[in-house]
């Protein structure tokens, strides 16, 4: 079966557009649907239902998406696996970062990898954490560098690396700055500006609150650690930071409250052949365990 028309299949179904698909695969339209064609001559079956400009998967597509899928991670597995019998370090390295971790935990990292391996190419993918998990799981990333899940998929390797201390803060001047001896309730009363519903870090927050039954008052959500600093410091609620955002625009809110932390680190598939370049990423990483924590 042809490599390239499983490829092509593949962009098609996930992108729903032959000229999406082509512009993925850095090929012509016509390229994508010559490559099709031949796809579904081999196997005898029609893959896409063609109605107007919908693009459907037919139930024999809808069969053949998943091995299909299942067969290029294979492949790849397998390249990986020759390539590493030489022992260079080299190709290419595909992990996938928050912007929170990649500006402010990664940079010197990145740096030493980058100087000690520069034949390596390194595709490095700015997600949300819950994005790059499933990446790590479905096999479209090597690495991810994430804020790490409350209850890890049991197809990963998932170590901690960085631990985030978690700071309650409000702009200077807003009116929780004037209060003592805070308590959670009185956050209720005012309005919060948090991460979304769905991400790791908003989970944490909500626990906490719900564990003492109360309800969260939240105005505005974006997945943006620096735009939410933002929002607080311009007055538009109270937010859950990490320490390295916490400047002189904002003002840390002392609640009797335990600290509250989340875990950062990085994980792979069990399944997955590591390349060279992931092992020395990853030794990388583990030293950064050792290190003091920001």
């Amino acid at each position: 079966m042809d490599i390239q028309s499983l490829q092509a299949f593949i962009q098609v179904a996930e992108k729903g557009s032959f000229s999406r698909a082509g512009h993925g695969l850095h090929i012509t339209q016509p390229a994508v649907s010559k490559r099709i064609a031949s796809l579904e001559d081999q196997l005898n079956q029609k893959l896409f239902d063609r109605i107007g400009r919908s693009i459907t998967l037919t139930q024999a597509g809808a069969a053949l998406l998943p091995r299909a899928r299942r067969l290029l991670v294979d492949l790849e597995d397998t390249r990986r696996m020759l390539a590493n019998l030489s022992g260079e370090i080299q190709g290419s390295l595909i992990l996938a970062t928050s912007h929170h971790i990649g500006l402010h935990r990664l940079p010197p990292l990145l740096k030493s990898f980058t100087q000690a391996f520069p034949q390596v190419k390194l595709d490095m993918r700015f997600q949300d954490s819950e994005q790059a998990y499933a990446g790590v799981v479905a096999g479209d990333l090597e690495l991810g560098i994430v804020t790490l899940a409350p209850v890890p998929d049991p197809s990963l390797v998932v170590v901690p690396v960085w631990v985030d201390q978690l700071r309650f803060v409000v702009a200077k001047g807003h009116p929780l700055s004037r209060l003592h001896s805070l308590q959670l309730d009185d956050l209720t009363h005012h309005d919060a500006v948090l991460p979304g519903q769905q991400t790791f870090t908003r989970g944490i927050v909500e626990r906490v609150f719900r564990e003492q039954d109360l309800e969260l008052n939240v105005t505005l959500s974006t997945n943006y650690m620096e735009t939410l600093k933002m929002m607080v410091s311009i007055g538009l609620g109270w937010s859950l930071l990490p320490e390295t955002l916490i400047d002189d625009s904002l003002e840390v809110l002392n609640l009797d409250h335990p600290p509250i932390t989340r875990p950062l680190g990085f994980l792979y598939h069990r399944e997955r052949t590591l390349s060279n370049a992931a092992r020395q990423m990853i030794q990388l990483l583990e030293q950064e365990k050792n290190l003091p924590q920001a």
